[in-house]
């Protein structure tokens, strides 16, 4: 239990109490253990399940009732009727390969499942007179649950306490402006607070939860909606439309023009078909994520949805808030300067302030660190810092009797423009300090125009605590080309000096967000022109997010604070600090659960190994594909048998494609991302597998016009196989570029294996290979090596007439 939990009610309430007391009102005690366990045997619990993965049958189901194995398994089952076993051999590959799938997801959804219960938000909820942080499950119909800055309403309920509460129901309803919540009034559930503090009563709990409703249909954990993934599928779509009139094609030509026996014609048939269908991409593409996620959890780094890693390697704008991301989330008062009054005397209005806020900002804990209060002080009404108005504010009767009412802020808020006290506190922040003013105001605390008139006290001076981790993050960003952005609702002058220590470059050119245009246009000319932004509304932060998407950037935007929720939403990627506030955390796609921003170069780098790789691997399975139906049509134009059998395709299928694709699948690659997924793998794969299939068609028909007799088409069918699997192997170590010590050694250990099949006479006859004569085999490796000269001059042209 917390030092808070430990705190009674009468001692440490929601926003508001210290007035509240004063004014002798009663505070709420909230349910007894005997009532919370009446409704937990009633069921009236909040029992939405907090899920960071998929359930262990949706996994299991995921992986294996696919299109693609529904096929393979279909004639999985046709060999093992028509025989022999050899011709089976993919069905086990697929098992084995649907099985490394449902393991290594298996190993992601643990990983994800403990991170997630350390970044679980926990409500504060008043039992018995006292205070606790419990689980959300554990919330209750009637539970009194409080509210502060930042904290997300978990449950539907009815306002209870309220000090300036304003809850920001957007997520909800779109309306980006902060409702002002009075007691009797709504919460629902999924909004959340953004100044103010109160307690509310839970009425809807569980299921029947606002917010519940409309999270039924949607989980945290998904494979889909990203480029990668979408090409994928978009590529199995049109194979899978290929495969049919392919497969009825070898079928009727190999029994009715060849006439063929059914169980011949069944297997040649079979093995034109299984290498069309790429059915490993599906699968190292789900392991690559997984291993992502895993690799990622073990830095602190909770992934919401998988496809954020995805995202965030082809981010190419990255947008910071200051505080909590370069700099740390404490502040330190360097000092006070006095402009009106005794210093002692602004020291106890300071001290009551910060006892007036019992949810104080880092600015206000600074100040309460330094200048503790007297007790001397009494709160009459409280206004809690909202940063859309940068400023908050107190009423007080003070020792001597006097009632004032004064007001702590950004000065160039409180101030009016062109004030002579402006010019120090520019001098001020110019260094990178933080400058709050200390104001005596001469209206009424509610008064719209309270800022109005007001008589400057004091400057407040705090220095910000900057990040160690920061220089060398911003660093790796320029490196790989990501812009970043700061945007903070802090003076503009302060925030470029706080950037520009850390190497920030433009950060000696900021810009005051209130000086922007309005146009979407105009906007992102601004934004894309500049690197610091200052006094950044939330609203703003939204606007200067979807104005750089407008320019087709890819938008990361990291936060900790109830300011970027919005634009953390808004964002193509949310990035939050664990120590933030729950609703960034809610609406993030990735959490940093350690509050390093030194973890997100591990993001991006993990994101372009998934993309580069998956990239990669993807040229030599549809490399595949398209030699597997150019040699279909190419039989049905000759009007001859299919030249390969099932087990020949496995072998080269797994020398070739399986056993590499996953080695090159999880190695490291630092390539940057970029779009056009299925562009840039079929512009490779169409020529190579032409090239390929043209090959080893050619050495088919020389073989056949060389060998005779009735045992001639085994003989024709090694020397095809011979080409077509140096040919691939080629493709290979072409992919397998640039060349380090194990790739060299994986593009060899392939070939080495292959020489062995044809070598040992057990694994000869296993596969039905075997080179006749010396003549044949020699032409097929000479096919080969042309076929290679070709694949390189023809990348090289691919890579030059259509750059990525």
């Amino acid at each position: 239990m917390t030092e808070r939990a430990r705190t009674d009610v009468e001692q440490s309430g929601p926003g508001g109490e210290p007035a509240r007391r004063a004014a002798g009102e009663p505070v709420n005690p909230g349910l007894t253990a005997a009532e919370v366990a009446e409704r937990v045997a009633r069921g009236e619990v909040n029992d939405v399940p907090v899920r960071s993965s998929r359930s262990v049958a949706e996994i299991v189901r995921a992986n294996v009732f696919t299109r693609f194995n529904a096929i393979i398994g279909v004639l999985f089952v046709i060999i093992l009727v028509v025989g022999p076993i050899q011709d089976g051999l993919f069905g086990f590959v697929i098992v084995a390969n649907t099985g490394i799938g449902i393991v290594q997801e298996l190993r992601a959804k643990k990983t994800l499942d403990k991170l997630a219960v350390i970044g679980e938000a926990r409500p504060t909820v008043r039992r018995d007179g006292a205070i606790d942080e419990i689980p959300t499950s554990a919330v209750v119909l009637d539970d009194v649950l409080e509210l502060g800055p930042g904290d997300k309403v978990i449950v539907d309920g009815e306002v209870l306490e309220s000090d300036s509460l304003e809850i920001d129901e957007s997520l909800l309803t779109g309306e980006a402006d902060p409702v002002v919540k009075k007691p009797g009034e709504q919460v629902m559930s999924g909004s959340f607070v953004v100044a103010g503090g109160g307690a509310f009563t839970a009425t809807k709990v569980g299921r029947q939860a606002y917010a519940a409703q409309l999270a039924e249909e949607a989980s945290r954990f998904t494979l889909v909606h990203s480029e990668l993934r979408t090409g994928i599928s978009q590529i199995l779509k049109y194979v899978t439309w290929m495969m049919i009139p392919t497969a009825i094609g070898l079928i009727l030509s190999h029994l009715l023009t060849l006439g063929l026996p059914g169980d011949e014609a069944i297997r040649r048939m079979v093995a034109g078909i299984v290498p069309m269908i790429p059915e490993g991409l599906v699968l190292l593409t789900s392991v690559a994520f997984a291993i992502g996620v895993i690799r990622l959890g073990h830095k602190k780094c909770l992934v919401q949805e998988l496809p954020a890693i995805e995202g965030l390697a082809r981010v190419d704008v990255v947008c910071l808030d200051k505080t909590g991301t370069l700099t740390e989330g404490g502040m330190d008062v360097q000092g006070l300067r006095t402009l009106d009054g005794d210093e002692d005397y602004l020291r106890q209005v300071l001290g009551a302030l910060g006892e007036s806020d019992p949810r104080p900002n880092a600015s206000l804990q600074a100040v309460i660190e330094a200048y503790p209060a007297d007790g001397g002080w009494r709160c009459v009404q409280s206004l809690p810092f909202s940063s859309a108005r940068k400023y908050s504010g107190a009423s007080f009767n003070g020792p001597d009797g006097e009632s004032s009412t004064w007001l702590l802020g950004a000065p160039d808020v409180l101030l009016p423009a062109g004030d002579q006290r402006l010019t120090e506190t520019d001098a001020l922040n110019a260094q990178g300090l933080r400058v709050l003013l200390l104001a005596r105001a001469t209206r009424e605390l509610d008064d719209p125009e309270v800022t109005r008139d007001v008589r400057p006290a004091a400057l407040v001076v705090l220095e910000q605590r900057l990040r160690p981790d920061a220089p060398d993050t911003l660093r790796y960003f320029e490196e790989q080309g990501v812009r970043a952005k700061v945007l903070s609702g802090d003076n503009a002058v302060s925030v470029g000096a706080v950037a520009g220590k850390l190497g920030l470059p433009g950060a000696d050119d900021p810009v005051d967000a209130r000086a922007l245009p309005g146009e979407r246009d105009a906007m992102a000319a601004e934004i894309e022109a500049g690197a610091v932004f200052g006094r950044v509304t939330p609203q703003q932060k939204r606007d200067m997010v979807a104005a750089l998407q407008a320019r087709r950037h890819t938008v990361a935007m990291t936060g900790d604070g109830v300011n970027d929720v919005l634009a953390l939403k808004d964002a193509d990627i949310g990035v939050a600090m664990g120590s933030g506030s729950e609703a960034t955390r809610a609406v993030a796609q990735i959490v940093l659960l350690n509050n390093s921003f030194a973890a997100l170069p591990s993001v991006v780098a993990e994101g372009r190994r998934v993309i580069g790789n998956i990239t990669r691997v993807a040229t030599l399975f549809l490399t595949k594909t398209v030699y597997s139906v150019l040699l279909a049509i190419l039989v049905a134009c000759w009007q001859i048998p299919y030249p390969y059998l099932p087990r020949h395709l496995t072998l080269l299928s797994t020398l070739t494609i399986g056993v590499p694709a996953f080695f090159l699948a999880l190695a490291p690659n630092k390539e940057r991302a970029r779009p056009h997924f299925v562009r840039r793998v079929m512009r490779y794969a169409i020529p190579s597998g032409l090239i390929a299939g043209a090959a080893a068609f050619a050495t088919y028909l020389l073989a056949r016009s060389y060998y005779t007799g009735p045992d001639a088409l085994p003989a024709e069918t090694s020397a095809a196989t011979l080409t077509l699997f140096l040919t691939a192997i080629w493709v290979l170590a072409i992919i397998a570029r640039p060349y380090t010590w194990w790739r060299i050694a994986l593009v060899l250990a392939m070939g080495l294996a292959f020489l062995i099949v044809l070598a040992t006479p057990w694994l000869q006859t296993f596969f039905a290979l075997r080179l006749v004569g010396t003549t044949m085999p020699w032409v097929a490796v000479a096919i080969a090596v042309l076929a290679a000269v070709l694949l390189e001059l023809t990348w090289r042209w691919v890579g030059r007439r259509f750059p990525a």
